[in-house]
Parts: C-alpha cells; sequence; structure tokens
C-alpha cells in the first residue's frame, strides 16, 4: 500500500486541526423549484445568496441544496424566460423552500424565448449558437499572440479553518483564550475562519513568442503555516498544482491535479448544456448571461456563468464556475471562481482579477477548512522588455532583491475580504498552540503518519528518524527484522549531510547497515536532496538484494511483509561508492557513480559454475555508472529521502549505462548494461487518464544471472508501480528487453452513468502491461561455460510476450483502490498465481 503523495497530505493534516477544533456546520437550506401555472420541476435554476457570488443551480429534478451563513435573509431566484425571485428566509429553522415561478417571454436578438418544455436540444438552440461563436472568436484576442507580453502578478494563497464560531467553542476557547485574536471573517462568504496557513508573492511576468521564453522575477514573498515539519517548498509545489492558474480559453481547465473541461472548450457544445440569461452592464458593456451546466453532473465539469459582449467581439468581461454538487470528486464541499478581463486599446484581453475558493473536508460531519487564492495583475505591456537586466537572465525563475511584505500592497487595495494582519500571524498562533501537550503531540502523530519522519528536537532540529514504518517488518529469511536510521538537517550543517540505519534479522542473524556522507556545493535550507542538487556523496551498505523485487516502497515498510508467497531468491550484497549528481534548472540531470560490490551466495541461492559444478562463495564486481534524466516542467514533492512528482502528465526521459572491465577495481567479469525508458501521463478530458511507462534494456556482455535483467515480480498484496502482480520472483531472466506498463483510468465516465451507482463515485480502472525479452546463447548456462546454473523455477522466455491484464475501481470510500488482475501467457509454469486482487490506500481528488 502507498500513499499518493499530493496534495492529500497537506490537506489530511489541515484537516485535523479541523477535527481538533470541531467547527460548527453551516445551515443547509434545500429546496425545489417549479413553474407556477403547471408545477413541472424546473431544472437549472439559479439560486444565489442575495449580495455575494455564493450560489448553485437546480438539478435535473428542480432540487437545490446551498449551505448558507446564518446572517444570509434572502435568495435570488432567476433564469432566462421567468420572473426572478427575491426569497426572503424569515424563519431560518425553516430549511426546505418551495419555490414557484411565473413565466415570461421577451425578445433577444430577434429570438424569441418562451420556457414551455424545458427539454434540452443542441439542434436550433440560441445559447448554442452563440457559445460557438465566442469559442470561434477566442484567438482573436490573446495576449500571447504579441511578440512580448509581461505584467505584475500578485499572489495571495491562505488556508483556514472553516466556519470557526466562537459560540460553538466555547470550552475550547476557554482553554485557549487567544485564539479569539486570531479569528476573523471572510466578507465574500460571511464566515468566521481561523486561519493556519498564509503564502503571498509577488512576482513579474515576462514572456517573448519567438523564440519562447518564460520568466518570473519574484519581488515579494511570505509564508506561514501550521505544519511544522512539511517543506516550504514542497508546499509551494503542491498549492501551485493545486491550485493552478485559470485559463478559460484553454479545453482542459487542470484543478486538484486533474483537469476539468472548460467551457470555452471545443468540445464543450457537447458536454455542456448552455441557456441564455438575462443582459445586464458590467463596466459599462450591455453583456449576455451565459449560463452552463454539464449534460451528466458526475462529469469533471463546471456550473457556472459567462458575461459575455453583445458586439460583434464576442469578449468576456466576466466568468464564474462552480462544481456540479453530485460531481466526483472527493473531499471538496464547495468550489467558486470569479475572473475579471478588460479590454487594452487595440481590444486583447488583460485577465485582471482571478478569485478562488474552496470549501473542503476530509470527513464528511465536519467543516473541514476554507482555502482561498487571490490572483491580481497589473501593468500589462506588450514592449520589448529587453532592456532590462531580469529579462537577460537566463534563469527561468529567480528571486530579485526580496523585499518584506508591503503594509501597502495590493491586497489592501483590491480585495474586500483581505485578512493580511491575522493570516500573517499564523506563526505566532501557532507557537501558542503547541505549549499544548494534546495539541503538539497530537500534530506530531499526524505529521509521522503522513511523513513517516520523526523530528528529535522541537528547536533547529538537526537529526531526523525514519523512515518510520520500517521501523519493524518481517520476511521468510530474516525473520523480524527491527530497524533504526536517520538523516541529519541543515540545521547541523547546511553543506554536509549524512544518512544511515542499522537492521537485524532474527533468523539469519546478521547485522545490515547502511552509511551515506553527502557534501552538497550549495547551501541547502533543511535538507541535502532539496532541488537542485548538486553534490558529491559518498557511500557504504551491507544489505539483503532480493532478486526480481524492486518495490517503489521501501523493500522493509511493514506494509509489504504480508505476502502472496514466500521468497528465498536472495543475496547479501556489499557496496561501496562514490556519486557526483548535478541538476538543472530546466529539470535536466546527470550522476556519475563508481562503486564496487561484492555479492554473496547464500544456503537459498548459491553460485554452482556450470562448468565445474563448484560453489562460489561470492564475486565482485568495480563499475561506472553514467544516468541521465530529463522531465521537462516537472514539479515535486520531497520527503526527507524521496521525492515524488506531482505533474505526472509531464513527460520523464531516462538513460543510463554501467560498465565494467575484468580485473580493474576488483572486477570479476566484464559488464555492460544500457538502459532507457519513458513515462508520461496522456488526459483525454471528460474520458480519463492513460498513464504509459515504457522501458528497455540491455546487457552486451556475458555474465551470470544476477547481472543480467530480472522484472520485477510483486510478491506482496498491494499495487506496486514497474512491477507484475502475477510473476514470480526470478521466473524469467533475460539479457534484453522491452517492456509497457498502460494504466488506464476512466475517472467515472461509465460508473457516473449508471443509476444508483453513480452515488458511489467508483472510478474504473483498466490496466495491461507485458514484457518482451530473450536470452542470448552467451548468457543461458545450458549453451555456454563459466555462468552460474539458473536457480529452480526460472526460465528462459520464449517468442511470445509475459502479459497481464487487470480491471479494478478507484476510490472506493474515497482511500481504496482495488484491482483484479490476471496472467495472459506462460500460464504452464508451476507454482503460479494466474489470477488474484490487489489493494492500495489511494488518496486522491
Amino acid at each position: 500500500m502507498y500513499w499518493k503523495t499530493n496534495f492529500s497530505f497537506l490537506f489530511i493534516l489541515i484537516s485535523f486541526v479541523s477535527v481538533f477544533f470541531e467547527a460548527n456546520a453551516q445551515i443547509k437550506i434545500t429546496g425545489i423549484v417549479t413553474d407556477s401555472l403547471t408545477g413541472e420541476v424546473l431544472p437549472f435554476i439559479s439560486i444565489q445568496l442575495k449580495g455575494s457570488v455564493i450560489g448553485t443551480m437546480t438539478d435535473n429534478s428542480g432540487k437545490f441544496s446551498l449551505n448558507v451563513p446564518v446572517n444570509v435573509r434572502q435568495l435570488s431566484v432567476s433564469s432566462i424566460g421567468y420572473k426572478g425571485k427575491i426569497i426572503p428566509v424569515r424563519n431560518i429553522n425553516r430549511s426546505y423552500l418551495k419555490i414557484q415561478l411565473a413565466t415570461e417571454s421577451y425578445t433577444m436578438s430577434e429570438v424569441v424565448v418562451k420556457p414551455q418544455k424545458r427539454k434540452y436540444t443542441k439542434k436550433g438552440n440560441a445559447a448554442v449558437d452563440f457559445v460557438i461563436k465566442v469559442i470561434q472568436s477566442k484567438e482573436r484576442f490573446d495576449p500571447y499572440n504579441k511578440e512580448y507580453y509581461s505584467y505584475q502578478h500578485d499572489e495571495q494563497i491562505n488556508i483556514a479553518i472553516n466556519n470557526f464560531r466562537k459560540e460553538k467553542n466555547v470550552n475550547l476557547l476557554k482553554k485557549y483564550k487567544f485564539l479569539t485574536n486570531y479569528v476573523d471573517t471572510s466578507r465574500l462568504s460571511g464566515k468566521p475562519i481561523l486561519p493556519v496557513l498564509s503564502k503571498e508573492k509577488v512576482e513579474d511576468y515576462y514572456y517573448q513568442k519567438s523564440p519562447f521564453l518564460e520568466k518570473r522575477v519574484i519581488r515579494t514573498k511570505s509564508y506561514s503555516d501550521i505544519i511544522e515539519m512539511l517543506p516550504e517548498d514542497g508546499v509551494n509545489q503542491v498549492l501551485g498544482e493545486t491550485f493552478k492558474d485559470v485559463d478559460i480559453y484553454k479545453n482542459n481547465i487542470t484543478l486538484f491535479l486533474r483537469p476539468f473541461v472548460s467551457p470555452l472548450s471545443v468540445g464543450a457544445p457537447d458536454f455542456y448544456k448552455f441557456y441564455l440569461n438575462d443582459t445586464l452592464i458590467i463596466a459599462g458593456d450591455r453583456c449576455l448571461d451565459l449560463a452552463f451546466v454539464p449534460i451528466t453532473s458526475q462529469s469533471p465539469g463546471f456550473t457556472g456563468h459567462l458575461y459575455i459582449t453583445l458586439d460583434s467581439t464576442y469578449f468576456v468581461k466576466k466568468v464564474k464556475l462552480n462544481f456540479p454538487r453530485d460531481i466526483n470528486l472527493n473531499y471538496i464541499q464547495d468550489m467558486s471562481i470569479e475572473q475579471e478581463f478588460k479590454r487594452a486599446p487595440d481590444g486583447t484581453r488583460l485577465l485582471m482579477v482571478d478569485d478562488m475558493e474552496v470549501e473542503l473536508s476530509v470527513f464528511s460531519n465536519v467543516e473541514g477548512f476554507y482555502a482561498r487564492r487571490s490572483n491580481r495583475y497589473s501593468g500589462h505591456s506588450f514592449d520589448n522588455p529587453a532592456g532590462k537586466a531580469e529579462f537577460n537572465d537566463k534563469t527561468p525563475t529567480f528571486m530579485a532583491n526580496i523585499e518584506p511584505v508591503r503594509p501597502d500592497s495590493n491586497w489592501a487595495k483590491s480585495t474586500s475580504d483581505t485578512i493580511p494582519a491575522k493570516v500573517k500571524s499564523v506563526g505566532a498562533m501557532v507557537r501558542q498552540l503547541r505549549k499544548d501537550p494534546l495539541y503538539y503531540y497530537s500534530e506530531k502523530i499526524l505529521t509521522i503518519l503522513a511523513t513517516g519522519y520523526v523530528e528529535t528536537s522541537t528547536v533547529n532540529n538537526k537529526i531526523t528518524y525514519g523512515p518510520f514504518f520500517s521501523t519493524l517488518s518481517t520476511n521468510s529469511e530474516e525473520g523480524v527484522r527491527p530497524r533504526i536510521g536517520g538523516l541529519t538537517t541543515a540545521n547541523l550543517n547546511n553543506q554536509w549531510f549524512g544518512n544511515g540505519y542499522l537492521a537485524y534479522g532474527t533468523l539469519d542473524k546478521k547485522v545490515k547497515y547502511y552509511a551515506e556522507l553527502d557534501y552538497s556545493f550549495d547551501k541547502k535550507y533543511k535538507q541535502a536532496n532539496e532541488f537542485p542538487i548538486h553534490s558529491l556523496q559518498l557511500s557504504a551498505g551491507y544489505e539483503i538484494n532480493w532478486l526480481g523485487q524492486g518495490y517503489s516502497t521501501t523493500p522493509d515498510n511493514v506494509l509489504l511483509s504480508l505476502k502472496r508467497q514466500s521468497d528465498s531468491k536472495m543475496t547479501y550484497q556489499r557496496n561501496f561508492g562514490i556519486r557526483y549528481k548535478k541538476e538543472y534548472l530546466s529539470q535536466f540531470s546527470y550522476d556519475l557513480n563508481v562503486k564496487y560490490r561484492t555479492e554473496y551466495a547464500t544456503q537459498f541461492l548459491q553460485f554452482v559454475d556450470n562448468g565445474t559444478g563448484n560453489n562460489l562463495s561470492s564475486f565482485s564486481l568495480g563499475e561506472a555508472e553514467l544516468n541521465l534524466r530529463y522531465a521537462p516542467g516537472e514539479k515535486i514533492y520531497q520527503t526527507p529521502l524521496k521525492r515524488y512528482s506531482i505533474t505526472r502528465t509531464t513527460p520523464v526521459f531516462t538513460l543510463s549505462h554501467t560498465q565494467a572491465f575484468r580485473n580493474v577495481l576488483g572486477s570479476t567479469y566484464n559488464y555492460s548494461h544500457t538502459e532507457m525508458g519513458f513515462q508520461k501521463k496522456f488526459w483525454f478530458s471528460e474520458f480519463g487518464n492513460l498513464n504509459v511507462m515504457l522501458r528497455a534494456g540491455k546487457v552486451w556482455s556475458k555474465n551470470p544471472f544476477p547481472l543480467l535483467i530480472i522484472p520485477n515480480a510483486n510478491l506482496s498484496y498491494t499495487i506496486q508501480f514497474e512491477s507484475y502482480a502475477t510473476m514470480n520472483a526470478t521466473e524469467f531472466i533475460n539479457d534484453q528487453y522491452l517492456s509497457w506498463d498502460l494504466k488506464y483510468n476512466l475517472n467515472g465516465f461509465l460508473m457516473n452513468r449508471i443509476p444508483l451507482i453513480q452515488y458511489l463515485k467508483l472510478r474504473e480502472i483498466i490496466s495491461f502491461r507485458g514484457l518482451y525479452g530473450s536470452l542470448s546463447d552467451r548468457n543461458d548456462p545450458t549453451l555456454s561455460k563459466g555462468l552460474f546454473a539458473f536457480p529452480a523455477g526460472s526460465y528462459r522466455m520464449g517468442k511470445e510476450p509475459y502479459m497481464e491484464a487487470g480491471v479494478g475501481f478507484q476510490n472506493i470510500f474515497k482511500i481504496l483502490s482495488i484491482d483484479y488482475v490476471w496472467r495472459m501467457t506462460y500460464l504452464n509454469h508451476p507454482n503460479i498465481d494466474k489470477r488474484g486482487f490487489r489493494v492500495s490506500l489511494d488518496f486522491a481528488f
């Protein structure tokens, strides 16, 4: 089982705080809207809180549900062809409303609109014809058609405990009286909030069309949060990808690490239902209110409004986006996006305001937290910025002379719900909270569960213990395996870092160890693997080598202890190495390793010379290895020892070569091995995504089987990447191969359309992986002397590839994935699993 490393880490930890504070639920108003004459239910009617942008639409059955602050007393109900209505909510306890609307007809642009029957059709629909014209015009005023484009961008992200009502937290506030100093009110939603994270950035953006160039110069930034151990850079990366900038003119809008169909995509008329509403004046221009909802409410799209000028330019002045109530999306209780545009003198559209509000909760009975991202854009220019020194700097994003956050910044001038003083005091509030033992230890436990590491000091931590989940594990050969390990931080030294562990097997009675000393040429802020790495590393280790079992998680993780079959295909390996690694801002990296390793035979896996019949106790290899990696546009989240890619849509290219020469650096053999790989996730809008992994490799030399290519067999009951779920360890031994791993996630495309089943919000998974490999005669111990006899149960592959397939579901209870896998070839091999279930913990939006 594994934790998907994305925004869920931050999300779950902050949600713990909301559970701790027991935030009060909002008042929920539900109701139904009908035609006053016919009694027919009215779908897609706009319901809004008067005087705010918060609202919803009725569903196909005319029903609606809306969470409102207690101070709301009026609802505005409107739709094209019906007389608008203001509904007073006199008695707040009376939460079910029956609303009747009277019809009216009127003429607009020579199209008479009469709402008789609400059956939707595209043919002859004035709203569809109108939006097609908008889509066809969207390239005309694109600022990125200019040769140069620049602007100033002010961004602020605030995360807060949602609806933190003082009267519902009397006991809590008795204990933590100081919290009242930090509680504030969002003027946009009217809810009391308790801030837990604040991030602000002011930057200059530069764009050049040809040759293509994008550059960001950060002028001002600030950051504070309630989760002490999470790295600032990692959180910034996750927040940046989760609350990504919204461009409605693209076909897909990426939010929460997944794409949603834009209402202005080329396929929007087939995905959305469009409705013509009233006209209104926005910033001096007469605009049409174009409402839209997905045809299938569970699909990855939006409900909302486009306010479009009625002249020939079809200029979008304002945008409001919400998620449908029934969308197949986890943890999101409510979401609102609002954008405003203005025209440049030549008609080019300029984005001025981009605001996003989200209410999220892990637990259905807890309010969770409130997140707001505010973007302000100013100083738009199409002039050549070549005269500016920062534009000519080679770094795509760099820090200028950082200024402190300005008290008179644009936020105080341009936002109505800014909370600068209290949001920026998150750090002071957290320091007070951590003085309470209950809060302090609860936060520590949640942090350990999420990160897998334990800080050994509360102030200027110098040594971190972990990984925690490797402290105790079991396997058939070592028995119980206790392990203790850790690493140093930059608080001890910001250029020299240590990392290592000790482990012991109660059955084999051997001590295993790993020690690493890392020198960074650049000073680090917190840990050694902060991007970009430029380091020289010395390492030494003694450990079990499980042949053909390369797991994506730590091999002695306690979650891998339960296996579908025991395995004794193991050796012991001693390593000494030196590595130089260099990473570039372009996401290209290389590392050069020189290492000496000795492989020791065991009673379970012996090295029997097929020429003499003698048992060899060991062999050695002194090798040099070059690794190249290129992942353009990749964003990462990093833990103290590992990195996780957030942007899986970016391609990843890898190439490596290992070379050893007999009698050089103590090598027993000549050895030459090349590997290459490609990985990318392809999104198909509402039809889901396909994750593609391709690998190929070849051993060019004559070598015994431990040095050949042994595919990864997954012997656990968990889902593991880049491994085969029904293959046995060392079942196949090759010296060249081509492999593929295809995983298609339909994101509920089918399940969303099945009545009743659709409310489970299941997401379909189809997988197909395989391996085509071969073994040359020179490396076949039955045909060539001077090799080791293959272990029992190992085979030379035939002409057909090994293949297995799987089907399953993600999002079971929002946290589980279950796959049913079956083997398709080589079914005649003895002692194999032909089929079975695999499971994983899977936290994702």
